[in-house]
């Protein structure tokens, strides 16, 4: 694989996300609320999660992120943390934590750009518990066949600028494929970028 490093993304993206709207923050909130126990969160980015923990669920987290660039906003972010974090630079295709080690699995807005989603998925579902659970929060390929042809077109362009962003990924068939179950969906709006909220466990 080839390494992973998009400082002027990594800038771009922390710059954005001081003027990130409410809609945003609640999302992430009401995902990242929902974790428990013991937490893995991949692909953290640039911390933007780590405010969103609640110390009476959560044990600690282990933060997972590929990019130095982001980390180091990461590490920054990691003081406004109510519970530990530890930060590792990783893939989420290859992460150096045992079988059936966490209670949660916490992913954002992060598989639009792995490299190898199935295989990202496929980790997780190693690492979760058997009563463990990813809460996962992802835009995916719109249900319109208008719109996914649009996002098709727009996709090459989005992996160049926004850190090989995929805007037309059948993300929670990937999911599925990897052998994991999904429990609870809430879509989020729909258009180009339609997001979903997805609960899921081991199957």
């Amino acid at each position: 694989m080839q390494s992973i490093h998009h400082p002027l993304f990594a800038a771009v993206y922390e710059l954005l996300s001081r003027w990130g709207g409410e809609w945003e923050k609640a999302l992430r909130a009401e995902v990242v609320g929902a974790a428990w126990g013991r937490v893995l969160e991949v692909g953290a980015g640039t911390g933007l999660n780590f405010a969103c923990y609640d110390p009476s669920r959560v044990e600690f987290v282990e933060a997972v992120e590929p990019d130095p660039a982001m980390l180091r906003y990461a590490r920054r972010r990691r003081e406004e943390a109510a519970v530990p974090v530890r930060l590792h630079q990783a893939r989420v295709e290859e992460l150096p934590f045992a079988d059936e080690s966490f209670d949660s699995a916490v992913a954002t807005l992060v598989f639009c750009s792995v490299e190898e989603p199935a295989r990202g998925f496929a980790e997780l579902r190693r690492l979760l518990k058997p009563t463990g659970s990813l809460l996962l929060l992802e835009h995916v390929r719109a249900a319109s066949p208008c719109m996914a042809q649009l996002q098709d077109l727009l996709t090459p362009l989005a992996r160049r600028c926004a850190g090989n962003c995929h805007w037309n990924r059948p993300t929670l068939t990937t999911l599925a494929g990897a052998g994991l179950r999904i429990v609870s969906r809430r879509e989020v709006g729909g258009g180009l970028l339609p997001l979903v909220a997805v609960r899921a466990i081991r199957e």
